[in-house]
């Protein structure tokens, strides 16, 4: 059982998904890999600014070595392929 509150993250598919800045943890730090997502730049899109380049990782939780990265275009891609990812992972440990 996580120590984590859950109500202090928003939640997704059980799991917590922290942003603070330009970075996005998701995943519990109980498992062996979290899912960890860089914006590396963003674009003008109308009057907001938007994630364009963002770094994938999937790291471990034990020595925060990076098992698998990429650079994906956009935060929705970049998610839903660091998620997939993720899953994987866990999956295989």
């Amino acid at each position: 059982m996580s120590i984590l509150d859950k109500d202090k993250y928003i939640m997704y598919r059980g799991k917590p998904l922290v942003r603070e800045g330009n970075q996005i943890c998701y995943g519990n730090m109980d498992d062996k890999y979290i899912l960890f997502l860089g914006i590396m730049s963003t674009k003008k899109v109308g009057d907001k600014e938007v994630p364009d380049q963002v770094l994938v990782q999937i790291q471990s939780t034990e020595d925060k070595k990076v098992v698998k990265f990429d650079m994906k275009k956009g935060l929705y891609d970049a998610f839903e392929y660091g998620v997939i990812w993720l899953e994987t992972e866990l999956r295989k440990a």
